[in-house]
């Protein structure tokens, strides 16, 4: 994000500040993550914290909650909002219900690699959504850190077309886009919240599900679904945020390390999530599953019309912004 930029400048002031600056009580920030401590969430939020501890010279410090022990991941982003909650990472999942834009994420077949999604988050396009969110719900986006590209697994069968996805009860997060974009693929799509999902598969209440490679091995899908299937069809961000008042209630000089700190992390999350996902399909076959890889231009094709449905809600601009954005 540009204002990482200003972040940085800002930080590199700090030898001009006097050691009055620094004579600042002490802070632990309470951090919510969705998953544990060994995943690419993890990754990014531990890297955060040595920055921010170096950076203060120990007086900022974070808490860091794994696995939703603070909440869900929209009880999470509105309890920021409340000043409830210090920090946490999301997915972009429940930030539609906030802002129309944010369900740009949830549109199929959007970004086509990592470095597109990059630059487009990192240019006036990921500012303007951060821009939207701490204005509508008081939540400050720190960095874009990642989910990934999602993938589905499930119990029934592997999918080579979207043919195979008849009859099968496929979870999606609370998102109408994504209804919208699985029944069109063939599935019976339901809502879920994410606290539920591997009890609802494991139960058989549920047959599939969708989710970034990193976040399947580190729930341990494997142990409950058969098929990987690398479908690709949506890139998830999780944008790394703090209470916006929190944020303005602090010093300048704190305000700029923790930017600055959050813009070391992100790419280092960012690379930590690509290389797990290399790294962990491999993994998933040693552990059992059998991965699919479909050809993906019959899927593309079932899920124009969803794309053409949302638009205007989304945003045409943006949504046009998006598929042709060149890094």
């Amino acid at each position: 994000m540009r204002n990482f930029t200003f972040a940085v400048a800002a930080t590199a002031a700090l030898g001009l500040m006097t050691s009055a600056a620094y004579a600042q009580a002490t802070r632990t920030f309470d951090v919510s993550l969705p998953l544990g401590p060994k995943s690419h969430h993890a990754a990014g939020i531990l890297k955060f914290g040595e920055e921010l501890e170096r950076l203060s010279e120990g007086r900022m410090t974070i808490r860091p909650h794994y696995d939703n022990a603070l909440g869900a991941e929209r009880e999470v982003v509105e309890g920021m909002g409340f000043g409830l909650i210090d920090m946490g990472i999301s997915s972009t999942g429940p930030m539609g219900g906030f802002v129309d834009d944010y369900m740009l994420f949830d549109l199929p077949y959007i970004f086509t690699s990592p470095e597109h999604v990059y630059g487009f988050l990192d240019s006036e396009h990921g500012d303007a959504l951060a821009q939207k969110l701490e204005e509508t719900i008081g939540v400050k986006t720190l960095g874009w850190m990642e989910n990934g590209f999602r993938h589905n697994t499930n119990n029934v069968r592997p999918l080579n077309t979207p043919e195979d996805l008849e009859g099968i009860r496929h979870r999606t997060q609370e998102s109408r886009v994504q209804v919208d974009t699985w029944t069109a693929l063939g599935a019976n799509a339901s809502p879920m919240a994410w606290t539920e999902v591997f009890t609802a598969l494991q139960q058989g209440v549920m047959d599939s599900q969708e989710n970034p490679i990193p976040t399947i091995y580190d729930v341990k899908f494997y142990e409950i679904q058969k098929y990987l299937n690398l479908t690709g069809h949506v890139y998830s961000p999780a944008p790394f945020m703090m209470g916006a008042q929190l944020f303005n209630s602090l010093s300048e000089v704190d305000q700029a390390i923790i930017m600055e700190a959050a813009a070391i992390a992100v790419p280092f999350q960012r690379e930590a999530s690509q290389r797990m996902e290399s790294d962990l399909i491999t993994e998933l076959e040693t552990l059992g599953m059998t991965v699919t890889r479909p050809d993906l231009e019959a899927f593309r094709a079932k899920v124009v019309p969803v794309i053409e449905e949302w638009k205007s809600v989304v945003g045409a601009d943006l949504v046009d912004s998006a598929i042709n954005f060149k890094p």
